[in-house]
């Protein structure tokens, strides 16, 4: 029997902090390399969006994998939509079908939150360039792994943002683009802005994730000691930081070398693999020490591996079962 998981039963199943852990063990544990292996295969269409597919997803000691097919249109809502297909590992049993979109956005988001609390020292002050899916749960992440006393926000759309800053903790004083205030105890207080660079200016911690094709930060407009954590550079053309912003990071940290060198951060910047200091993983490991200075600029520029996917489905597929949720289909019939 396949299990059918829509957007509703994921948002059931899945919990931050488990899914928090479960991200953390995959990066612990690839000392190897095994995790990443996989392909990111991507195509453009003769219509208005990208044709994606991420296979196979692999962890050490898991015997299943996944396959995860998306559609990426921009002036869609929502703009990914797609499965991801689970299947067991002794006879490729297709064991679920998951909504693309929320994994996705739950393992994009949730593992960015452990790279920027890797890397972003001890600031508080988070700030938001793009009030979607993923910059929520970095944002959710993030008060699960630190403190955050005030969130400052950005998007295109004032309302959008206005929504994003009253979710995390705060309700909105006055126009939509006005200030935002605390409304629970211990909860960040935060305020929407009307630039990025204004953000910079703000937040001790910066999340991108816009789908923009130009720089949005330059090197002028972040003071040191900042952190940068840019998720919207995850194809080709896409870009949120200027190369001379990335260039002097002191310490650029990737997912994934070969991958961000092909589509990532730092194909953006024009440079190679080799010029990521780190991935999350050896720093997570111990094996880099990750920001060394209070005035060192941090970058981490993930594109997302297909493992991420793998451990965000067995961990719904199997409370699912526990909790019998979902739609049972037998294709085989």
């Amino acid at each position: 029997m396949t299990t059918i998981l829509t957007r509703g039963d994921l948002l059931t199943l899945l919990d931050p902090g488990a899914c928090l852990d479960a991200l953390r063990e995959g990066f612990v544990g690839d000392a190897g390399g095994a995790a990443v292996a996989g392909q990111r295969i991507r195509t453009d269409l003769p219509f208005p969006g990208t044709a994606t597919a991420l296979l196979p997803g692999l962890l050490p000691g898991a015997e299943a994998y996944t396959v995860k097919v998306n559609a990426k249109f921009p002036a869609a809502s929502p703009a990914l939509r797609g499965v991801i297909c689970l299947h067991g590992g002794a006879d490729g049993e297709l064991l679920a079908l998951l909504d693309s979109a929320t994994i996705t956005a739950w393992r994009t988001g949730l593992a960015a939150a452990l790279g920027t609390h890797a890397l972003a020292g001890e600031s508080d002050v988070v700030g938001v360039v793009g009030a979607g899916a993923q910059a929520d749960l970095v944002v959710t992440g993030l008060r699960l792994l630190r403190p955050v006393s005030d969130l400052v926000v950005h998007d295109l759309s004032p309302e959008r943002a206005a929504a994003f800053a009253a979710r995390h903790g705060g309700r909105v004083a006055g126009s939509a683009a006005g200030s935002v205030v605390g409304s629970v105890a211990g909860s960040a207080v935060g305020s929407v802005v009307d630039s990025a660079a204004e953000v910079a200016a703000r937040a001790g911690i910066v999340v991108l994730a816009t789908w923009s094709r130009t720089p949005l930060l330059d090197l002028a407009d972040v003071r040191p000691g900042r952190h940068l954590t840019t998720l919207g550079v995850d194809e080709p053309g896409k870009q949120e930081l200027s190369p001379a912003l990335v260039r002097a990071a002191g310490v650029l940290a990737v997912d994934d070398r070969p991958l961000a060198a092909a589509m990532g951060v730092l194909a953006a910047t024009g440079l190679p693999a080799g010029a990521a200091h780190a991935t999350l993983g050896e720093i997570l490991r111990g094996d880099h020490p990750g920001r060394t200075g209070p005035e060192q600029i941090t970058v981490y520029g993930p594109v997302g591996l297909p493992w991420q996917d793998l451990a965000l489905s067995l961990l719904a597929w199997r409370e699912a079962r526990r909790r019998g949720v979902g739609t049972e289909i037998d294709f085989l019939a």
